[in-house]
């Protein structure tokens, strides 16, 4: 593969992560779609997508995937959901983010990995620029919002780590999503008085789960194989950033004080954490 399409393929792959924060804040925000049916319109186009993308490439049906997965992936994708009524969509990409790397930064902790003293001094940076971001304040985003994405970002974080060496990752999605829609269903079932649906927010949620996960994650596995471990892990910085010019761009969302020292520890912390373990 050429040096130019890894490049674009990766960098496709991280715009459409950011996307998904995107468009379920404009949807959640400017139509009159509930948390409940984004999430279950999400997964459902998810799933169908990328049941397609292996179905072509390997003519076949999806054929991975195991429960248990599948419910940390709804996890995510419903606290995801949540959190966006009230967030901002740079706000909830950088929790979502670093509580998806504190996960996976923590179970190699548990798991007996040595911390280095940039390692450190990175965990430190990055709990304070939280710390910072959730103080009470003017600024500071809703509390019970950034619980429910510091939630989810744990659920990727398992569903990620439940995920490794379990063969073709693409296949392997597409049956974690399959498996994931009677949960989804389920919950709609369950808070059915308070589902709402317009044309609008059913497309906003149908392109985050069909174009922004399902092509998204397809993208990303084709780009996976060729870039280094190092490489793979930080240019995921880059998505908060992306989230964050989107909302200043087509949501007209402010970047405060605030949020760019938190942006700046966070991701700086995450940065020499990941990046130290890979050179030590």
């Amino acid at each position: 593969m050429s040096y130019i399409r890894i490049i674009s393929l990766t960098s496709l792959a991280m715009v459409a992560f950011a996307a998904n924060s995107l468009l379920c804040r404009v949807a959640l925000k400017h139509t009159s779609i509930d948390a409940v049916s984004f999430t279950l319109i999400r997964v459902v186009s998810g799933a169908l997508m990328l049941w397609l993308v292996v179905h072509l490439r390997h003519g076949k049906r999806s054929s991975g995937g195991n429960w248990l997965s599948a419910f940390a992936l709804f996890l995510y994708a419903a606290g995801f959901s949540f959190a966006y009524v009230n967030l901002p969509a740079a706000t909830g990409a950088l929790l979502l983010f670093g509580a998806v790397q504190a996960t996976m930064i923590g179970y190699g902790i548990w798991r007996g990995e040595r911390l280095l003293g940039l390692q450190v001094v990175g965990l430190v940076l990055a709990f304070s620029g939280l710390v910072v971001l959730l103080l009470p304040g003017l600024s500071a985003p809703s509390l019970y919002s950034s619980i429910v994405m510091l939630g989810a970002g744990i659920a990727w974080g398992v569903y990620s780590l439940r995920g490794k060496g379990t063969g073709d990752p693409t296949n392997v999605t597409a049956g974690n999503f399959l498996r994931a829609i009677p949960f989804a269903a389920t919950l709609s079932v369950l808070m059915l008085h308070g589902l709402a649906m317009d044309a609008a927010g059913f497309w906003y949620a149908v392109f985050s789960g069909a174009l922004a996960s399902g092509i998204g994650y397809a993208i990303w596995y084709a780009a996976l194989p060729e870039l280094k471990a190092t490489h793979a892990a930080t240019v995921q910085l880059s998505v908060p950033v992306i989230a964050a010019l989107g909302g200043i761009v087509f949501l007209g969302e402010p970047i405060t004080l605030r949020l760019g020292l938190a942006s700046i520890a966070i991701l700086g912390g995450i940065a020499l954490v990941m990046l130290e373990k890979r050179s030590g």
